[in-house]
């Protein structure tokens, strides 16, 4: 599999550059991973969506469901993709560490 520096350390992501190794996320390289989804700069809004996303996935092991996603962090779709232009499931996700997710988040 192919690595990135991210965050300043070496990180293996898949084909889509989702990280691989959910343990070496850390700020640093959400911030990393945001300039490559054209969500940079992380404003509090974006940590409003990323905290949610990693706080759900640490608890349930999979990422919520995009009407969860809504209604817990307040924001509607159409601000989501404002603040991660590539969608909640490829540059939310991919941002909060999470792996590729499987259905729709």
């Amino acid at each position: 599999m192919p690595k990135m520096t991210l965050g300043g350390i070496e990180i293996e992501v898949d084909e889509d550059g989702f990280i691989q190794e959910p343990e070496k996320w850390n700020e640093k390289v959400a911030e990393d991973l945001a300039k490559l989804e054209n969500a940079h700069p992380m404003t509090e809004e974006h940590w409003k969506v990323v905290n949610y996303l990693r706080d759900y996935y640490l608890k349930y092991e999979i990422a919520p469901p995009i009407r969860m996603l809504v209604k817990q962090t307040g924001f509607d779709l159409k601000k989501i993709y404002q603040l991660f232009p590539s969608g909640p499931a490829k540059g939310a996700c991919k941002v909060a560490g999470l792996p590729k997710p499987t259905g729709c988040v």
